[in-house]
């Protein structure tokens, strides 16, 4: 026969999922078979919004690179192309972040993919 432990496995199971419902809306918040499925469904938009979010850094890098570069007279596209044909390995975030912090290390790779 199994052992008999301390608490009822399933109280603890509906007291996770109201725990995780917490700050819901209306019944979804106190109902456990609405949040039995208002959490299930937050936890499918977590999952596909984590990825969403390094596709959104990524536009941000990028629309950061297009106006530091547009000062120097070239476009982001322009920039890139001739950042990959002078060899040199730095990637976009790095790129926007030395764009804003360190704006005379960037015109230094700027003028040295121009010339390249």
């Amino acid at each position: 026969m199994p052992r008999a432990k301390s608490r009822v496995p399933s109280r603890e199971r509906r007291k996770n999922i109201l725990k995780a419902a917490k700050g819901y809306y209306g019944r979804r918040k106190s109902n456990i078979r609405l949040a039995i499925d208002a959490v299930a469904h937050a936890g499918q938009y977590a999952y596909a919004h984590r990825r969403d979010k390094k596709g959104d850094f990524r536009t941000l890098w990028i629309t950061r690179l297009n106006a530091a570069v547009r000062e120097f007279g070239i476009s982001y596209s322009q920039f890139i192309h001739l950042l990959n044909k002078a060899d040199i390995k730095m990637n976009r975030k790095v790129l926007a972040d030395m764009a804003v912090s360190d704006p005379a290390a960037f015109a230094a790779v700027v003028n040295k993919v121009k010339t390249a």
